[in-house]
């Protein structure tokens, strides 16, 4: 009997000295990884999307639990494409890109919005062409990236002057290379943004609108797949509290948040710190205030409707998208930084 009971007695040691080996040598103990949810999203090279570069560089996204890929895809087909194949689950874009691409059946929702232009999209024309106002454009080439945000603005200044796309010679390219085809002298004008404005001016050639002239027309948002939305409703919340914080440390640091800049988009603090100036950040409250509510809702459905129209006229679009399907602002109600 004692023997039975020593051995008992035995078991019982051994086994409480297995479970303090265990609590005592951390790889002897099962080990629990945590995964991070992988979101790529696609956008265009441009300083209004700079809460994403700070929400990264800042490990804002990373101390959600995501791992975000940033993407730069400059062609707006490309964009809409890659986020339909879900080779991206979201793309930083213009609200009137976004309003397109809804419009065409690109199954997605609008969670945020990054900013709105205030003078950084704009008109460039050359001297010694015979351009003092924009109705002496009718006739003149003209380089902006068709079915885009320069595209609607260029649309509504020519409207405004009385004239339509029929009036002028397009020659459609990207931004950037509208830019590059304005400063070597092969059009007459081009709709592109900063930092191509100031260069244009630093050449001796003029800028003769800008989005200060139609003020909240050119804003950004982030659009995200439907299908993630639905799925995975926290990792979107995730995404746009994220954003939230990271707008807060660019408005609050922003010598720091122009270095982080100049560092994504290889430029010069200096020039990014020019760039800001022309763009109006939307922090969180900004957000609230332009999604509205339903009993009173904000200036993106006005400035949505506005884009689907223009779509539609173009024949981009065969009818407007219902925006109250795609503009989904329970994300920023639910925002914590």
């Amino acid at each position: 009997m004692r023997k039975k009971v020593l051995a008992l007695l035995l078991l019982a040691a051994a086994a409480v000295l297995a479970v303090t080996g265990c609590a005592s040598n951390p790889a002897a103990q099962p080990k629990t990884e945590k995964t991070e949810k992988k979101v790529i999203i696609g956008y265009t090279p441009w300083t209004g999307y700079g809460a994403l570069f700070i929400a990264k560089e800042k490990g804002y996204f990373k101390s959600r639990g995501l791992d975000v890929e940033l993407q730069s895809i400059e062609g707006v087909g490309d964009r809409k494409q890659s986020l339909v194949a879900n080779r991206i689950q979201a793309m930083a874009a213009s609200l009137d890109v976004s309003v397109s691409a809804a419009g065409e059946g690109v199954p997605m929702k609008f969670v945020w919005a990054f900013d709105s232009s205030n003078g950084a999209d704009g008109l460039i024309v050359k001297q010694g062409r015979g351009i003092e106002n924009v109705a002496d454009l009718k006739g003149k080439e003209i380089a902006f990236h068709r079915g885009s945000a320069s595209h609607f603005f260029l649309s509504t200044i020519l409207e405004k002057a009385g004239l339509t796309d029929s009036d002028i010679k397009a020659v459609d390219m990207k931004a950037s290379e509208a830019a590059s085809a304005f400063m070597a002298g092969k059009v007459d004008a081009a709709v592109t943004w900063e930092p191509h404005l100031s260069k244009a001016v630093a050449a001796g050639d003029r800028v003769l609108s800008t989005t200060k002239d139609t003020p909240g027309l050119i804003a950004d948002v982030l659009a995200v797949r439907e299908e993630l939305v639905q799925k995975d409703p926290q990792a979107v919340q995730a995404l746009v509290d994220a954003l939230a914080e990271a707008t807060d440390y660019l408005n609050k640091n922003p010598e720091d948040a122009n270095k982080i800049l100049a560092a994504a988009f290889k430029m010069k603090s200096e020039d990014v710190a020019a760039d800001v100036k022309t763009v109006k950040f939307y922090d969180l409250a900004g957000n609230l205030e332009f999604y509205g509510t339903k009993e009173k809702p904000g200036t993106i459905f006005e400035v949505g409707k506005r884009a689907g129209a223009f779509y539609v006229n173009q024949k981009i679009l065969s009818q407007a998208p219902d925006l109250t399907k795609f503009i989904d602002g329970s994300f920023i109600n639910k925002a914590k930084k």
